[in-house]
This record gives structure tokens, C-alpha cells and sequence, in this order.
């Protein structure tokens, strides 16, 4: 493949030297309170003479533009002036906008407000504990792949699990919160499932499923929560996706080490009234892994779609679906070291599919607009292990569930600003459906050489289905006062369910939300919000039955989590951000697990189920610290990202004590810079250092008597996170180069995932000694290996293994 991408820069740097062509942006204005469009707008791109004004349907063209990046400035009188950073202009695509323009607020007390403020990200609604990332951010990242889930991580109070941060797993933790405790919308449309792989219950995974070309910006909201949004405990991610380019049809191809993913675009309408966006993608990880010689053998396929029809202006039809297949297996490594024998056998083997469509109907009424949004989404989980996963024997099976999760959503919300009132009110119905069969092994029955039972066999059994109905509410004001100096806003939300037993007690989920904001002076802004959110317990404890198939978990109580959050924000200029915050998150009604006595709160981040198992929502939680974020937009070459958070993480389990959590890492600090050269050359540069992540020790006898059959140490919960692994730190590296021809662009990049090879420290893995040449088990005896493991030689792996992944691939835009 190398050989073929060199041959390809060749021929296009060939044809380079007799091409010279221009680049087209292109877009439409709107209001953002109304949603109508809006004429008059000057459009201009800095540091050069192009420019023009939106039309009557609030749309511009601007051609003939040397393909390069630009800042786009959008201003009108009455209207508070917006820039789009960093926007790379190519001759092969015709880069199309949308943008939304606030009305103008000339001073506040005597206090000229200028563009200084363009820079800030906060609304009235969520005034604090934002963050946003554009297209180019994400394509750009070095060792980010493309794969939004992995940028994020570049976000202050972002971090991830052992095994995520070395670049194996998607986990998104969140001020020290699980993995489970996130929503994501895209285009206002919830999709439980952002990952390839994803851990049934938690939600993370290797790699990520949304298509990066699709993506207009990411918000990320830690705290703070509009009322609109449920379920949410540490954050709130927006992905808003773009529309398709209602001039002509265009797209592009993407080959790397990994992947091959195509995108088209255009309109399919004469009147440019009806655009599409449209991608397939495949992956390439299992020859990979075939490469680095890994037992195991990933592949995927991922499917997105979005369709805008505006009827007129005051009406938008949106149709979108994402879509992904998941088909795992193993193969026997040509070298067969202990490491790798371990991971062939202590995984589960996966097969999942996944999709949400939706449509949204989105109508501007007077002062404002409302929204409908119909979607269903659905995920099936297939997760089997054996003994010996290469030789499958149906006595050895040690796992097999068969679990289904659909919910059908109709949302509902009106938007209006009225008197200097902001005002939001909505409600949703949901109807989940969950199903799961089949059987774990959580203990096998061992029996010494006489035949005497030294454990008994314990084995869940699983049959379930359950169809109930979810409900909700929320309302939300705010307004300005003081000249505007001052800022309140003011949510309320309920929800209900008809399963669990106190479900439609809404009043047991109020859950109330205030944020100030106040303008100090024309640069520094002081925010505040204090609130309380709840979550209902994933499907797989709702559904959890005992032996005697009775639902044992009706019992569960929303979990709940209550923010105290504090910043101060500083904009010296409008490409310059920087912001101090300090946060506490108070847990309650957190699932404990009867056999295990731990918080589910410390699960989440591997590739099994979460919540197949009898729970009591008794736990608590707390986690607290401060972060601190600086942000350069791009001005001239240079654009960068610094953050650092300092934080506590601790749950209680059975005995209501206070411990580490297993995202207690105490340090996130992230760097990320990129510097854009003449000629089209772009360098980027990312550094991530992680504190250590605690972790159980092993019960030594347990895990000998039960290594055998489950390919896995027991966990000694009664120590539970007593240890800490060394702090991860690693550092990525980028480099783009592009060439523009006519109506064509091939941009070749090599992005280098740990370049100095910097330890990757995971969690150490319980095994048996082998024999020299890995055939089996050595034995304190000489003799066979006892089913009971008396008589093996346990190993502890440390598995801090540096981890390099080079990746050379192209895109070619057309």
C-alpha cells in the first residue's frame, strides 16, 4: 500500500507544477433565536480582499480563493460578529457552512463589549464547563485517527482507562466519573452508541463509529446541563453535523493503515432545496493485528446518512441514521509468548450491529422555534468465551449471552425568547424494549484428584424480556439583568419510568438546575451553576433475573449525581481563551453488587457486560477538583490547546466506605499545538500524561483454583483499588502535506501514535507459568496440570508493554 500512496504523490506533485486553482466557501446565515435566515451579512476572509453578503435566503458564495486556511468573519449591525477559525479552503470540495449569529448587545454598564468576546463557547443556558471542537480540530489531531472519541481526550477533565489511553479502548471518563455517565446527540437525535466493539451498559470501545467529515463542531458540557437532555450524570456531547452541499455533487476517500472510508455529498434537487451526506467505512484492523502478530482478530463496517429537505424558510426536515457492524474472532500468533496466549483466552469473542435513525421537523414560530424528533435506535450483543477460544468445546463454554436493546423516541421542545426571557420547554416519550439469554460462569466446579468438591459451580442464567415506557419533562428560563451584566438561567426536569417499582413517582427525579454568569469587565467573566441530574440504570440491570426468574432489580432507584461548579473565564482577545474551574460531584442511589459488595460505578471499562447481576442502589460517591484550560485559535500559523485537571474520584460499595475509584488518576494534562507551514504543510504535535489509575490486587487462591476455566485472575474486592499503576504519559506526532488541483485534492499524512515509545502501563494480567516453548503448563511436580491449579506456577504480568502505531494514508477530496 505504501508503494502505491508514493506513486500517487508523485504523479499528482508532477501535475502540480503546471496547476493552479482556486477554492469556493460557501453557506447560509441564519438567526439563532428564530432560526430564519439572515440577509445583509457581510462575509469576508481575512487577510485577503474576498468577501460578499448573504442574499434574501441567507446564503453567500465566495470563489476564486487561493486554497489555503482562512478565518471567516460574518458581521452586521445588530449583530454580535462571528468568526470560523481555521477553515482549510481545497480545490476539491466546495466547503459549505452554517452558521448562527446572536443579536447584538453593544455595552454592558460602561463597558464597550467588542469581538473580544467572540472567543467564548458558554451560553445563557450552560454558562460554564464547555468546550467545542471543530471539523478541522478533530481531522487534524495527531494520534487521533480521525476518531472523535480519541480527540476528546484532549479536553480538560477528560481522561480515560489503562487501556484507553495506551490506544486501545474509547473509554470517555469525565471528572472522574464511569464511563456510563455520558449522552451523546447528534443533530438533537440521542445514539446510545458511538463505538465500534462497545461495552454493553458502559458505552465504550476501541474505536468510534460517527464519520469526522460529517461533523460541523463537537460541544462538550461537564456540568451544567441544558434541561432538555436526560440520563446524564458527567457530561453532554452535541456532534452537529453539516449539510450537504446543495451546489454540486462532491466527496472523498480515505485510505490509512486501518481503514477505508468514502464520503459523497450533494444535492438531489434542482431547486438545491433537498441535500445528502453519505458514508461507508471498513476497516483494515485485523490485518493489522495480523502484522503485530495479536491473537486477535477485530473488523467493522460503519454506515452514516444525513438528508436536510427545507420546505421553505421557516421549515427543515432533517433525516439522519449511523449504522455499524462488529464481527471479531481469534487466530493462533506464529509466536506463542505468554502475553499473547493470555489475550487469546481471557477475551470474550464479540459480534454486535447497532444503527439509530431519526427525523427532525423543525419550524420557526414567532420569536423563536420548536422541534420534533421521531428515532429508534437498536443494539444486539453476541458475546461468547471458551476455555480455549481457538478449539471451542461446548463443556468449556464459560460465556454466552444474546442481549438486544430497541427504544423508539418521540421528543418534542419549543424555543422562544420573549421580553429578553429565554425561554425552553419540552417533553419525550420513550418506549425501550430489552431482551437477553443465555448463560455466565462466573465460578466452575473444581474437584481435587480424589474426586472431592472443593468449589461449587456458580452460574447465572439469563432470560429476560422486558417493554415498558419512559417519560419526560423540562422546562427552562433565563435572562439577562443588570444592563446585562448579570446572567440567570433557571431548569427543571422530571422523568418516570413504568417498570421499576417507584418509576412513575416523577417528584422522586426532580431535578433542579440554576447558572449565573456575571460580566466583571470587558475580558474576564465569573460562572457558577449548582445542579442535580439523574440517570435511570442500564437495561442490563433492569433486566437482570434471578434462577427462579424473578426480576430482582425493579427495586433500582435513579442514580443520581449533584454538581457544585465554580470558573472564571479571561478572553484577552478573540483567537485567545482561558478558564479555572473547580467542581464537586455528589453521588447517591449508585448500583452495589450483592455478590461482589463493589460500587458498578468501577466497571464499565472492558469488553464484557456491565449489570448482568442482582444490585442494590445503596452506593455513593464524590468526586472533586479543579481545571484549568488555554486555548489559541489559529491567527497566523499557530494553533493550541493546553489543559490540566487536578481531581479525587472515591465510591462507596457494600460497607459504605469511601475508596479510590478506578478513574481516580488524580492528574489529566493534555497538549496540543499544530503549526501550518507554506505550501500546504501542516505539523502536529499532541502530549498526554495520565496519573496512575488504581487497580485490585488478585486473591491469590481464588485465581489459582479458578484460572483454568475462566482464563483470568480473581480480583480481591476486599483490597479493592489498593494499587496504583505508573503514570502513563506518550506523545503523538502528525504530518500533512496537500496538493490542489483542479475540481481535485490529495492530502497525504503520517500520523505516529507514541513516537518515543514511552511505556504503556495496563492493568497486570494473573496467568500460569508455561513451558519453554509455550506448548502448555509448567507444574511444581512435572506432572499434568491439576484441574484445581495445586500444583501450577502463578505469573504476574505486568503488561506495561510500549505500544507504536505508524500510520501513511491519503485522502483525496473530489
Amino acid at each position: 500500500m505504501n508503494k502505491i500512496i508514493l506513486s500517487l504523490v508523485f504523479i499528482f506533485a508532477s501535475f502540480s507544477l503546471f496547476a493552479q486553482n482556486k477554492a469556493v466557501i460557501t453557506g447560509t446565515v441564519i438567526n439563532k433565536i428564530t432560526q430564519l435566515p439572515v440577509d445583509g451579512v457581510s462575509v469576508t476572509v481575512e487577510k485577503t480582499e474576498a468577501g460578499t453578503v448573504t442574499d434574501s435566503s441567507g446564503r453567500f458564495r465566495i470563489s476564486n480563493i487561493d486554497p489555503k486556511s482562512y478565518n471567516i468573519v460574518f458581521s452586521k449591525v445588530g449583530y454580535k460578529t462571528f468568526t470560523l477559525y481555521n477553515v482549510v479552503l481545497t480545490t476539491g470540495n466546495e466547503i459549505s457552512v452554517q452558521v448562527e449569529m446572536e443579536e447584538d448587545i453593544k455595552t454592558i454598564g460602561e463597558i464597550t463589549v467588542t469581538g473580544r468576546r467572540t472567543a467564548k463557547v458558554a451560553t445563557l443556558e450552560t454558562p460554564l464547563s464547555v468546550q467545542r471542537l471543530t471539523t478541522e480540530e478533530i481531522k487534524a489531531n495527531p494520534g487521533g485517527n480521525f476518531d472523535i472519541s480519541r480527540v476528546i481526550n484532549t479536553l480538560p477533565g477528560v481522561g480515560g482507562t489503562a487501556g484507553s489511553v495506551g490506544g486501545f479502548r474509547n473509554d470517555i471518563i469525565i471528572r472522574g466519573g464511569g464511563p456510563g455517565e455520558n449522552v451523546f446527540y447528534l443533530d438533537g437525535i440521542e445514539i446510545p452508541v458511538i463505538n465500534h466493539f462497545a461495552t454493553q451498559g458502559a458505552g465504550g470501545g476501541p474505536t468510534g463509529i460517527l464519520n469526522v467529515s460529517f461533523i460541523e463542531d463537537v460541544k462538550l458540557s461537564s456540568s451544567a446541563f441544558d434541561a432538555r437532555y436526560d440520563n446524564a450524570l458527567s457530561s453532554v456531547f452535541e456532534f452537529k453535523q453539516k449539510r450537504g452541499n446543495s451546489n454540486r455533487v462532491q466527496g472523498n476517500v480515505r485510505l490509512s493503515a486501518t481503514e477505508l472510508a468514502a464520503t459523497l455529498e450533494g444535492p438531489l434537487s434542482n431547486n438545491k432545496k433537498t441535500t445528502f451526506l453519505a458514508s461507508a467505512r471498513r476497516s483494515y484492523l485485523q490485518f493489522l493485528f495480523q502484522a503485530l502478530d495479536l491473537p486477535i482478530r477485530p473488523n467493522y463496517w460503519d454506515f452514516q446518512y444525513k438528508v436536510t429537505h427545507q420546505f421553505d424558510k421557516k421549515t427543515t426536515l432533517t433525516l439522519l441514521g449511523v449504522g455499524a457492524i462488529d464481527e471479531f474472532s481469534f487466530s493462533a500468533p506464529s509466536e506463542a509468548t505468554p502475553e499473547k496466549l493470555y489475550i487469546l483466552n481471557s477475551n470474550p469473542n464479540i459480534n454486535q450491529w447497532n444503527y439509530t435513525v431519526g427525523a427532525t421537523l423543525r419550524r420557526t414560530i414567532k420569536n423563536g422555534y420548536w422541534n420534533l424528533a421521531l428515532s429508534r435506535n437498536a443494539f444486539n450483543n453476541n458475546i461468547t468465551r471458551f476455555e480455549d477460544n481457538l478449539n471451542p468445546v461446548a463443556a468449556e463454554q464459560s460465556l454466552d449471552v444474546t442481549s438486544n436493546e430497541t427504544e423508539n423516541k418521540l421528543r418534542f421542545d419549543v424555543n422562544q425568547t420573549k421580553n429578553g426571557w429565554k425561554i425552553s420547554y419540552g417533553a419525550v416519550v420513550q418506549n425501550p424494549q430489552f431482551s437477553n439469554e443465555g448463560f455466565a460462569r462466573v465460578r466452575a466446579a473444581i474437584r481435587d484428584t480424589l474426586g472431592n468438591l472443593v468449589q461449587p459451580e456458580i452460574k447465572a442464567n439469563f432470560n429476560t424480556s422486558n417493554n415498558f415506557v419512559k417519560l419526560g419533562a423540562f422546562a427552562q428560563v433565563g435572562k439577562r439583568f443588570f444592563a446585562d451584566r448579570l446572567g440567570v438561567n433557571f431548569g427543571v426536569r422530571m422523568d418516570g419510568n413504568t417498570f421499576t417499582d417507584e418509576g412513575m413517582n416523577l417528584f422522586q427525579t426532580f431535578s433542579p438546575r440554576v447558572g449565573l454568569s456575571y460580566v466583571l469587565g470587558d475580558k474576564w467573566n465569573l460562572n457558577a451553576s449548582v445542579g442535580r441530574y439523574y440517570k435511570l440504570s442500564p437495561y442490563t440491570i433492569l433486566g437482570f433475573k434471578d434462577n427462579n426468574n424473578n426480576y430482582v432489580n425493579r427495586d433500582a432507584g435513579y442514580q443520581r449525581s449533584d454538581h457544585y461548579v465554580i470558573g472564571l473565564e479571561f478572553l484577552p482577545k478573540n483567537t485567545t481563551r482561558f478558564t479555572v474551574e473547580a467542581f464537586y460531584k455528589a453521588y447517591g442511589n449508585m448500583p452495589v453488587s450483592v455478590r461482589d459488595g463493589i460500587n458498578l460505578a468501577n466497571k464499565g471499562g472492558d469488553f464484557n457486560i456491565l449489570g448482568n447481576e442482582d444490585v442494590v442502589t445503596t452506593g455513593k460517591g464524590r468526586t472533586y477538583g479543579v481545571e484549568f484550560f488555554a486555548q489559541q485559535k489559529l491567527t497566523n500559523r499557530f494553533y493550541g490547546v493546553f489543559s490540566y485537571t487536578l481531581f479525587v474520584s472515591q465510591f462507596t460499595g457494600s460497607d459504605n466506605k469511601y475508596v479510590a475509584s478506578a478513574w481516580d488518576n488524580r492528574h489529566l494534562l493534555s497538549v496540543t499545538w499544530g503549526y501550518k507551514f507554506p505550501r500546504n504543510w501542516e505539523l502536529g504535535l499532541k502530549f498526554r500524561y495520565q496519573g496512575g489509575a488504581p487497580f485490585t490486587p488478585f486473591n491469590e487462591g481464588a485465581s489459582r483454583l479458578n484460572y483454568l476455566s475462566i482464563g483470568e485472575g480473581v480480583l480481591d474486592y476486599n483490597r479493592l483499588n489498593q494499587n496504583r499503576l505508573t503514570a502513563f504519559h506518550a506523545s503523538d506526532v502528525r504530518i500533512d502535506k496537500k496538493w490542489n488541483f483542479k475540481r481535485l485534492t490529495l492530502d497525504v499524512f503520517l500520523d505516529v501514535t507514541n513516537w518515543y515509545v514511552a511505556k504503556s502501563p495496563a492493568f497486570p494480567q494473573y496467568t500460569f507459568q508455561r513451558t519453554p516453548d509455550n506448548s502448555g503448563f509448567a507444574t511444581t511436580n512435572g506432572r499434568p496440570i491439576a484441574a484445581d491449579g495445586s500444583n501450577a506456577i502463578p505469573v504476574i504480568l505486568q503488561n506495561n508493554d510500549p505500544s507504536v502505531t505508524p500510520t501513511i494514508g491519503f485522502i483525496l477530496e473530489f
